[in-house]
């Protein structure tokens, strides 16, 4: 079983920074893919980004430039670094692990209903 936590969501205003974080609390998770999607009530969930076992990322057009995505699997933790945060950027955060399949950001919204997730943590952006 994996358990996946996120932390590090809040409030900002537009331009700011936030950092989320997601551990595993229970086994290593060293060779999922792992990413964070975003969900705003009433729209379909939108991969925000994923990132392979040996470090390849890949980004929502939405994001590039302006979030990163990180792993420690030593850590068993995924961090999001997000920046210039927009109103848009507003929803729950979650992480997820994705199998199978490459370790894209469309693949990991697919994947989400039979794979890991965990409860999520909100981000809102203020104009």
């Amino acid at each position: 079983q994996v358990h996946l936590m996120e932390s590090g969501g809040g409030s900002v205003e537009a331009g700011g920074s936030l950092r989320l974080s997601c551990e595993n609390s229970d086994n290593p998770y060293a060779s999922y893919c792992m990413g964070f999607f975003r969900q705003v009530p009433g729209k379909k969930r939108e991969g925000v980004a994923a990132i392979a076992s040996d470090g390849r990322s890949n980004y929502a057009d939405s994001v590039k430039g302006r979030f990163t995505i990180s792993r420690d699997n030593a850590k068993n933790t995924l961090t999001l670094q997000m920046t210039n945060l927009k109103p848009e950027d507003t929803a729950m955060y979650y992480c997820a692990a994705s199998w199978p399949g490459p370790c894209i950001v469309d693949v990991l919204i697919a994947n989400v209903d039979s794979g890991y997730k965990g409860q999520g943590t909100q981000v809102t952006v203020s104009s």
